[in-house]
């Protein structure tokens, strides 16, 4: 076989390879109906393409036992705690956030006082007129959950922003009504209440 009867055999072997590789990369479609008008998603299966759809995740959760009538009532009493502080948290999470990228964008000491003196009063105003009324086991809870949406205590919130002398002194003032400004959130041992906030359904 001479040089030019070969180049022309490779060159058949070649087209008839990139043919049937051209014939198997050509995706299976499935047949449509007359109603499926949806576009979606699809997945190339060895050469059939399977359409999906990204489903949301859902939890299912498990109706709890409770061993008397006296842990039934004491979960319900702790949920409806929950549920009447978690706003007040919510809102503490926001305002201190607005507060720290309102600090960025105020280099001069002076805007930062104007702002943290703005957000302290606005505090006080809802302190008046609403959260004063929390009960004494509302108060440790809405302490924990400050921890939990802020990332920080409500200590550490009252130094940064008024100073030390002042989240000491608020400190000796709540430890005499029962609270502790110092106190934080562990999932491990509220267990009870981050199950009562996860079905509460404010976070989804």
């Amino acid at each position: 076989m001479n040089l030019k009867k070969l180049n022309f055999l490779f060159i058949v072997i070649i087209f008839v390879s990139a043919a049937h590789a051209q014939q198997a990369a050509d995706p299976v479609y499935p047949k449509m109906g007359k109603n499926d008008t949806i576009r979606v998603a699809s997945t190339n299966d060895n050469g059939t393409m399977v359409p999906w759809i990204l489903l949301h995740d859902v939890d299912i959760n498990a109706n709890r036992v409770f061993k008397s009538p006296e842990e039934k009532l004491a979960f319900d009493r702790l949920r409806y705690n929950v549920l009447k502080v978690m706003p007040y948290a919510l809102y503490a999470k926001r305002r201190y956030e607005k507060l720290e990228s309102d600090l960025e964008h105020a280099p001069e000491k002076r805007q930062q006082k104007v702002l943290v003196k703005a957000c302290d009063q606005e505090i006080k105003d809802m302190f008046n007129r609403e959260i004063k009324d929390l009960t004494i086991t509302q108060g440790k809870i809405l302490t924990k959950l400050i921890d939990r949406e802020v990332g920080r205590t409500t200590f550490d919130i009252v130094k940064q922003t008024k100073g030390g002398f002042a989240a000491f002194s608020y400190q000796l003032i709540a430890r005499v009504v029962g609270h502790n400004l110092k106190a934080t959130y562990n999932v491990n041992e509220d267990r009870d209440i981050e199950a009562i906030i996860q079905s509460s359904g404010y976070y989804q």
